[in-house]
């Protein structure tokens, strides 16, 4: 499997664009893509409308930016719906970080922040990443040998890894250049919110606007994992779209 160097998706881009361990007990459906990334507060920088906080987490140390929040030295944050960036500059703090989580801060921690929007999606013009969210709707299956629903491709997922998909959708959630490619999160209005079955995250090289319905076309992975705790059960990675 080729794997995805580390970088802050996700799309991008499921509704949410963080990280829990893939393998999870067999009563449990595992989340659809990582969902938050947990660790102790070593230090914290603020900065505009951003906190930065320096994690130690069990994969190590990692930073994080959230939206502006009174967070304190030795406490204990989640990051949910992280997305990893790489080559980050703060104009604000003149600093360069070579990878950061964006995210929502989870928990009480969050008292303060905006809630349901992350840093990730007010990422200004200093990273060149956007986000949007729209509601998805019920969108008709693909045609051909190898269409599948989101749902589908989630259940069938074992069998389906390194294999072509092709998957009808609308886009959800998009972020532009990152790791050098397009991240997109894609609902058809199968699969379940609750399990994360709803919500499949693309990369490719095509443009693509929120709000759109495209047909991918692409290789499916599973178990991806992107470095810094953030993991997909499964992605369709190098797609190519049509409208």
């Amino acid at each position: 499997m080729n794997k995805l160097p580390a970088m802050v998706l996700v799309l991008c881009m499921s509704s949410a664009w963080a990280a829990q361990p893939v393998a999870q007990p067999a009563q449990q459906a595992p989340a659809a893509a990582a969902t938050s990334v947990q660790g102790e507060v070593l230090e914290t920088l603020d900065a505009d409308v951003y906190t930065y906080l320096k994690l130690k987490t069990k994969q190590g140390e990692v930073w994080a930016a959230v939206n502006k929040a009174p967070v304190k030295k030795g406490a204990q944050v989640t990051i949910e719906n992280p997305m990893l960036m790489t080559n980050f500059e703060s104009k604000t703090l003149k600093r360069k970080f070579d990878k950061i989580l964006f995210g929502t801060l989870g928990g009480t921690a969050a008292a303060g922040t905006t809630p349901g929007k992350s840093a990730a999606e007010s990422v200004s013009h200093s990273n060149p990443a956007r986000t949007e969210d729209v509601p998805a709707g019920s969108i008709p299956k693909a045609t051909g040998p190898d269409a599948r629903t989101i749902a589908e491709i989630y259940a069938q997922s074992a069998q389906l890894n390194n294999k072509p998909v092709v998957v009808r959708g609308k886009v959800v959630k998009f972020a532009s250049k990152i790791m050098g490619k397009n991240w997109l999160h894609l609902k058809d209005g199968t699969g379940k919110g609750a399990d994360g079955t709803n919500d499949l995250v693309v990369t490719t090289m095509d443009p693509a606007k929120a709000g759109e319905v495209v047909t991918v076309k692409g290789t499916l992975r599973t178990d991806v994992d992107i470095g810094m705790g953030v993991k997909y059960r499964v992605l369709v990675e190098d797609a190519k779209l049509e409208r």
